[in-house]
């Protein structure tokens, strides 16, 4: 029997097209899941829509439309992603506005309720709509969110609901002094100690329906909507089935999480709390990503400076792509996105790289060898897996585009073609062992770039050259 892998994104807000800052996390999470197929596992991988909350309810009156069908609209470009980035073809997408998910929601809620944990209070605060959270002095600068600075601080003044999160200090810190490697990377574990050392303040989950409608309705009172994050963070577990399913949910739980450095506090430390509130395990893991700047500033519709990951496909391909989200940006800390770094990584890397060996290493193979290779053996794949099972995904495209170096290096120094006509048997022997290799390469790349190792194992099982380059030079 498989062992089961559940991996998850977290939940895009459906107020905008998708950029390449989600696309960067969406691949990153199933780099590791295909991956894990290929080591034998079954996996779970989950992604979908945030749809509820201030935002969505804003943009949608911008908009002059119902705020359910303004989500459908959005919902569906993200839901393209699967196709559009080459996911795997059996990804599980969850929307917030699923009835499964509102009925699982409200159970939750009850759950945490039981616990003593829900209480009634006033609420008056200052309030980011972009990060949908509460924002303290310290965590302003100059009176703006640092993350939206072209978005006004709202005051927030009404009776809601709160969460005791307060209640949790003691036990978020056991949990991650039993488990060290709770998150990647480690320096962000180490921000969440420190939160909880200054002390962890209740947090409101709920707002006026009054005021705004647009979410779901609290359990035993109309009167109130669920505080989004609230709402939303129950996604991890509704899509496999809780509460009514019990033997999916013991099947793929806990999970492990994908998420940006902005989702540290939420991802952490509140959804871990609201976890042991409820009297369920807490996640496995929490990997967080930085930020894609872009010419040295951050992402910003206002600035219009975002890139579409449909535009770079459309000139580039999408394993161009995956390429370089997977190798060519800081995994853990924020990166500069250009144009020219793209192109330039995309000609050095692919076209130069493992576009030219292939086209190499099978001329030589269609030229000189009788048949195909036939691939028996592989070459030792566990120092790759190591990185990947260690979320280390930079470290295992570095890995392959080492080999791929050794190999260029291997055939520059050994000259196959030549030997070939002067020792046949010798010539054979070695293109036949580049030939293997290669397929290993192939195997490596399934999880990175996995249209061009289909490619790859296709043109080594028919024994032919490519009849035009795996990857195009852009001049």
């Amino acid at each position: 029997m498989k062992k089961a892998f559940y991996i998850t994104t977290t939940l895009p807000y459906v107020n905008a097209d998708p950029h390449i800052g989600f696309a960067m996390e969406i691949i990153q999470a199933d780099i590791i899941a295909r991956s894990k197929v290929l080591q034998g596992f079954e996996v779970f991988m989950n992604t979908g829509t945030d749809e509820h909350g201030q935002k969505i309810y804003n943009k949608a009156k911008e908009a002059g439309s119902d705020p359910q069908a303004y989500a459908d609209v959005y919902a569906e470009k993200f839901k393209s992603l699967q196709t559009l980035l080459g996911l795997k073809e059996d990804l599980k997408f969850v929307r917030t506005t699923d009835n499964h998910h509102k009925l699982a929601a409200q159970e939750f809620w009850r759950r945490c309720k039981a616990s003593g944990d829900i209480y009634e209070k006033e609420y008056k605060i200052r309030y980011c709509v972009g990060c949908e959270l509460e924002k303290t002095d310290s965590e302003l600068v100059e009176g703006k969110c640092p993350i939206h600075p072209d978005r006004e601080i709202e005051i927030i003044d009404e009776m809601n609901y709160f969460f005791r999160f307060s209640k949790y200090g003691e036990k978020l810190l056991a949990l991650y002094e039993s488990n060290p490697g709770f998150m990647l990377p480690d320096f962000r574990l180490n921000e969440m100690k420190a939160l909880i050392g200054r002390g962890l303040e209740d947090f409101s989950i709920s707002r006026l329906a009054s005021k705004m409608p647009w979410g779901v309705e609290v359990p035993e009172d109309p009167t109130q909507v669920m505080y989004v994050w609230f709402d939303a963070l129950v996604n991890y577990i509704s899509t496999i089935g809780w509460p009514d399913d019990n033997e999916s949910f013991e099947k793929w739980w806990p999970v492990v999480q994908f998420a940006g450095k902005d989702q540290v506090r939420q991802q952490a430390a509140m959804w871990q709390a609201m976890l042991m509130s409820a009297g369920l395990p807490p996640s496995e893991k929490i990997v967080i990503h930085g930020f894609i700047n872009i010419g040295g500033q951050k992402m910003s519709k206002s600035i219009g400076n975002v890139v579409s990951p449909a535009e770079l496909i459309e000139e580039y391909g999408v394993d161009a792509l995956r390429y370089y989200l997977a190798r060519e940006v800081n995994q853990f800390e924020d990166s500069d996105f250009t144009l020219e770094k793209f192109k330039n990584s995309y000609n050095a890397n692919l076209a130069n790289g493992i576009g030219n060996l292939t086209s190499r290493v099978m001329k030589m193979a269609s030229d000189n060898l009788d048949k195909p290779v036939e691939i028996a053996e592989f070459e030792d794949m566990s120092e790759y897996f190591s990185f990947l099972n260690n979320y280390e995904i930079t470290k295992a495209a570095d890995y392959i585009w080492k080999e791929i170096g050794a190999m260029d290096l291997y055939i520059q120094e050994n000259q196959p073609f030549k030997l070939v006509k002067t020792d046949k048997e010798a010539g054979v022997k070695m293109i036949s062992g580049l030939v293997v290799r290669l397929y290993s390469v192939a195997r490596m790349l399934n999880s990175i770039i996995p249209q061009t190792s289909a490619k790859i194992k296709e043109l080594i099982k028919s024994n032919t050259t490519p009849k035009e380059p795996l990857f195009i030079r852009k001049d």
